[in-house]
């Protein structure tokens, strides 16, 4: 398949999954919208209509919570094809959403759209609302999960951290009290084979995660003292200090000087936390269990995204870089999910070992911005590789490239266009 055959499918993929204001990931399997899924996927759509970008955006963010929280799924219709629904979340809002966030790639967006687009007023107003509200949404971040000030915020749930079923978070879901959960049934299985999802021990603590917090009426003073599940991901962490480095030059651009201070003052005591998370003997950062105290045995991808937010000579970049070579060697269909040579790995099932293209994504930006250049370049062939054997599935075998889980993914289809438009310019500057 040539350039022009990819852009073209990957085209088509966005516009079937479009609502009009909102795209769905995919029909069937996930037909609501996603947090960050939304957010990537207007990097796409601004390649060929640049209004439908920021509109993308925009819906999303109407949905934003009084206190500063963007919720991970705003349920815009009645679908009972997937659990757990709205009337599980029980979040009362206007429009049904649920009460947990996901990744905030917003900042990491909203740089790019409005470098992309004329820079007129009416864009510039769009951008300036939604920087405010990525900025609240940051804050929140700060204030509700990281009440002790270390710098770090915690994941409270493993659907927040977009790596659902990662090995890293296992032992502490394994102190998630399951002898209340309420009757259920999965409908994820009903649409994709049930070896490349998250196994049931799993599901019944995410379901016994849902139930504590809206015990507390989504109280999100609350919810981080309460719940039984508290893991600080160098992933996570990664993503919202990019977005904040974005957001403050962003600011700095716009004449925001005090929201630009703001987020560079965070991003600051951030990268200094940072480097409590880091395992020598690994070569890579790994997760902390705060409600343990203990650093995580898990060699995920998690630990690698810091690539997005260590600056040029960092000593840690070496030892990162290092990482992502051997896994493409080891798996060259894209970045394993998870250490392929780790006992758990498991090349089929979801975020335990399957490479995805939003993550090779965000490698490859962080590799640009640092300098690693020819590291960046292989990821991207390895994700192209990936699309040419097998289509814009939601993630690959790393190891042989076959499509699992659901297809004409709108993420992956939105990734490709970057791949091969902005990306590829980056490469050749």
């Amino acid at each position: 398949m040539n350039t022009a055959d990819m852009l073209k499918e990957a085209q088509r993929i966005l516009t079937l999954n479009d609502k009009g204001r909102y795209t769905v990931p995919t029909h069937g399997l996930y037909p609501f919208q996603w947090n960050w899924d939304s957010c990537l996927t207007a990097l796409g759509q601004q390649h060929f209509d640049n209004d439908r970008a920021w509109l993308e955006v925009e819906t999303l963010m109407a949905h934003q919570w009084p206190d500063g929280m963007v919720p991970h799924i705003v349920f815009h219709e009645l679908n009972d094809g997937y659990f757990p629904g709205p009337g599980v979340w029980q979040t009362d809002r206007p429009t049904p959403t649920t009460g947990i966030t996901q990744p905030p790639v917003l900042g990491l967006v909203l740089e790019q759209l409005w470098a992309r687009s004329p820079q007129d007023d009416a864009t510039r107003a769009r951008c300036l609302r939604l920087m405010a509200g990525a900025d609240r949404w940051h804050q929140w971040f700060y204030l509700c999960r990281d009440p002790e000030d270390t710098g770090l915020v915690a994941l409270l749930h493993p659907w927040e951290s977009g790596r659902d079923n990662s090995i890293d978070w296992f032992e502490a879901l394994s102190a998630v009290p399951i002898d209340k959960v309420e009757p259920y049934q999965r409908r994820d299985t009903q649409h994709v084979d049930a070896s490349h999802r998250p196994t049931q021990f799993e599901y019944d603590r995410y379901v016994a995660l849902v139930q504590c917090f809206r015990n507390l009426k989504w109280d999100n003073t609350l919810l981080h003292d309460a719940s039984p599940f508290q893991v600080v991901d160098p992933g996570f962490n990664a993503i919202l200090i990019h977005s904040d480095q974005c957001l403050a030059r962003l600011a700095s651009a716009l004449g925001e000087a005090a929201l630009a201070r703001a987020a560079q003052a965070r991003c600051t005591l951030a990268l200094q936390a940072m480097e409590t998370l880091w395992n020598g003997d690994m070569g890579q950062y790994v997760c902390l269990n705060r409600r343990t105290g203990q650093l995580v045995d898990s060699p995920s991808i998690g630990g690698l995204l810091p690539v997005l937010v260590l600056p040029v000579g960092h000593p840690k970049l070496a030892a990162l870089s290092q990482r992502l070579h051997r896994l493409l060697d080891l798996a060259p269909f894209g970045v394993a999910s998870h250490w392929p040579e780790d006992d758990r790995f498991d090349g089929k099932r979801y975020w335990r070992g399957p490479s995805w293209l939003i993550v090779n994504y965000l490698l490859i930006k962080g590799l640009i911005e640092s300098g690693e250049e020819a590291l960046a370049e292989r990821i991207v062939q390895a994700s192209l590789k990936s699309i040419e054997e097998s289509g814009c599935s939601e993630y690959y075998h790393p190891i042989t490239g076959e499509a699992l889980g659901g297809g004409t993914f709108t993420w992956t289809a939105a990734m490709v266009i970057e791949f091969l438009t902005y990306h590829a310019q980056a490469l050749s500057d």
